[in-house]
C-alpha cells in the first residue's frame, strides 16, 4: 500500500516467505506504476475480504486520516483487517517518537505509535477493561467501532528513528 516507485520487502512476517509472491502494488500516484491506483483514504479499498496473506504499508498510514480522529482511525483499521485473509500480517513502518520526520513531512496527518496498536487488540480490551476489579484501566472502549483483531507480533522503534510494527489479524 503506497508503494511509491519501490518494491522492496522490508518486513518479514513469521513463517512468511522473504520474497514477494504474487505482489500488488497500490498507489495513489499512477506515474508509480502501481497495479492498482487508489486513494487510501477513500473507503472501501478495491479488494473482496480476506485477500491478502500479508498487506506491508511503509511509511503510509501516518499520511491518512488526521490526528485524533478515531473513526477515521478504526474506519482504515477496519479495512487493513477486512482485506487480511485470517491469520495474515498488516507489516508496517513509520516515523518513530522523536523522528524529525513524524512532524516534517507536510502529508504526515497522524502520529502512529506502539500505544495506538492496544486499541486494535479484542484481547487487550478484555485484559484492560473486562478483568479484575482494581485492575481494570481507564483506556477507551472503542469496541462499539471496531470489530476487528489485530495483534502485535513485532513493534520496535529502530536506530534510524522509525517504528516498525508487524500485527496477526485474528478472525
Amino acid at each position: 500500500m503506497g508503494c511509491g516507485s519501490s518494491r522492496d520487502k522490508r518486513l518479514f512476517a513469521p513463517g512468511r516467505p522473504r520474497v514477494w509472491e504474487s505482489l500488488v502494488t497500490c498507489d495513489i500516484n499512477a506515474d508509480h506504476s502501481p497495479d492498482v491506483v487508489h486513494d487510501l483514504e477513500v473507503l472501501p479499498y478495491p479488494w473482496p475480504d480476506d485477500t491478502f496473506d500479508e498487506v506491508h504499508a511503509y511509511e503510509v498510514l501516518e499520511h491518512l486520516g488526521r490526528q485524533g480522529d478515531w473513526r477515521s482511525f478504526f474506519a482504515q483499521f477496519s479495512e487493513l483487517w477486512r482485506i487480511l485473509k485470517p491469520g495474515g500480517y498488516l507489516c508496517g513502518t513509520s516515523p518513530a517518537v522523536g523522528s524529525p520526520w513524524l512532524w516534517g513531512d507536510p502529508g504526515h496527518t497522524r502520529a502512529i505509535q506502539p500505544e495506538h496498536f492496544v486499541y486494535l487488540s479484542q484481547y487487550q480490551y478484555q485484559k484492560q477493561l473486562d478483568g479484575e476489579p482494581g485492575k481494570r484501566t481507564a483506556m477507551t472502549d472503542y469496541r462499539f467501532c471496531w470489530k476487528g483483531d489485530l495483534r502485535p507480533v513485532i513493534l520496535m522503534p529502530d536506530a534510524e528513528g522509525t517504528f516498525l510494527y508487524i500485527l496477526k489479524a485474528v478472525k
